[in-house]
């Protein structure tokens, strides 16, 4: 059953196409947008020469991991996001009379090309960060960093769905889900030295955000944790994402079952 997805994809692509200035425009857009990202980071940098005791090139790594993650996963399915519209018009119910899986239908209905832009300038950061003078990279570092940019992607995309799903609760429930989205991928993008108490101990270690790119940057720089985690930990943060999407997954088949259309 993958070709009707790839048809609604390939159709979603084609119609961006038609229209190439605007595309180029677009990409341009979530281009700039990534460098604000970074050059808001390395602000900080200006008026202090370490950040919760890290250098600005670890904290540039750090940021790379984290946005590529999260660029990854919000071109693959940030169009979940429009699921509260769908609920509140109720075109939901045209998804789920199709003989396809409704959240895959989801994503490709709304697939967005222009937000390669924001993966590519994420990637030129962790490009970056990993060339920093420090690094010694070998074969299993390598390998990490690879699976802690899937991790990640695995693991916002859990959100996004997860975030998405309380549409069917509570329609105009976008700012929360932004909340753990967009505000994990800032909290990822920096050390979790930088909290403190239970926002520390809630977000890095309850929600799982520090395993995203803090503890595989420290597996790759090689630095033992400052605080205090023995360092398997950072090999095996990637799989963070399993218990994410699992919890994503039954959050999303509870969410259908309890929609009722609109009536209409």
């Amino acid at each position: 059953m993958a070709d009707p997805y790839l048809a609604l994809l390939a159709a979603q692509v084609r119609g961006q196409l038609q229209y190439r200035v605007s595309f180029v425009l677009d990409v341009a857009s979530q281009l700039a947008v990534a460098a604000l990202d970074l050059s808001a980071v390395l602000v900080l940098f200006r008026v202090t020469p370490a950040l919760g005791g890290f250098a600005v090139g670890e904290v540039v790594l750090m940021v790379g991991l984290s946005g590529t993650a999260f660029a990854a996963a919000d071109l693959a399915v940030g169009s979940v996001e429009r699921l509260r519209l769908y609920v509140r018009t109720g075109l939901f119910d045209t998804v789920l009379i199709r003989p396809l899986g409704a959240l895959a239908q989801l994503v490709a209905l709304d697939f967005q090309l222009r937000r390669i832009g924001r993966l590519l300038a994420a990637a030129a950061v962790l490009a970056v960060g990993a060339a920093w003078p420090g690094v010694d990279w070998t074969g299993a570092r390598v390998a990490l960093a690879v699976l802690a940019v899937l991790g990640g992607a695995a693991f916002f995309s859990a959100l996004f769905v997860a975030g998405a799903t309380v549409a069917f609760w509570w329609i105009e429930s976008g700012e929360v889900a932004n909340a753990f989205t967009y505000g994990g991928r800032d909290f990822t993008s920096y050390p979790v030295t930088i909290y403190q108490g239970w926002f520390r101990r809630l977000f890095a270690f309850g929600l799982g955000f520090g395993f995203v790119a803090y503890y595989p940057s420290l597996a790759v720089l090689g630095r033992p944790d400052p605080l205090g985690a023995p360092a398997w930990v950072a090999w095996t943060a990637p799989l963070v994402a399993v218990p994410a999407m699992v919890a994503a997954g039954l959050v999303w088949r509870t969410g259908v079952r309890h929609y009722r259309s609109t009536g209409s």
